[in-house]
């Protein structure tokens, strides 16, 4: 019972992120965040980007829980390691699948990844911190997957 109570705190910190990645997206980077952020809606110039900074301030509670949590093996640890997930998914699907900052995945033809990807550009065809849509990162809205789903 105890391997599903932790299991059950890992997945529901891995789904409560894609919340506060939400948020912080919308009301944050697109924010008094923006200084960092509009690197992101900008040509990269380099490997990296100012707006890169963001994945270390995301580790941070992460870590923090995951230490405080490792001596019991408690619910913290589980709740660290659910957010180091979701920065493993983000990194994967944002940045190598969407952005493409490494070159695998180019080309889809499943209607789900198809939509994230069309989604997240939509949200980059606007340059500036004001007016911009679709905040979320791995879950694609039913409006937006009807119109973006289809080849």
């Amino acid at each position: 019972m105890e391997l599903l109570g932790h299991f059950t705190v890992l997945l529901g910190f891995f789904f409560l992120m894609e919340g506060v990645a939400w948020f912080t997206h919308k009301y944050i980077m697109h924010g008094f965040g923006w200084i960092l952020h509009k690197s992101h809606h900008e040509p990269r110039k380099g490997a990296f980007e100012l707006n890169d900074l963001y994945g270390f301030i995301f580790a941070i509670p992460s870590v923090w829980l995951i230490v405080a949590g490792s001596a019991e093996m408690d619910w913290r640890f589980f709740a660290g390691l659910g957010i180091a997930l979701y920065g493993l998914a983000y990194f994967l699907v944002h940045d190598v699948f969407v952005h493409q900052r490494v070159k695998w995945l180019k080309r889809t033809q499943v209607p789900y990844f198809r939509a994230m990807r069309k989604t997240h550009h939509l949200h980059h065809s606007v340059h500036t911190k004001e007016h911009a849509q679709a905040f979320g990162f791995l879950f694609v809205l039913p409006k937006f997957y009807r119109r973006y789903s289809r080849g």
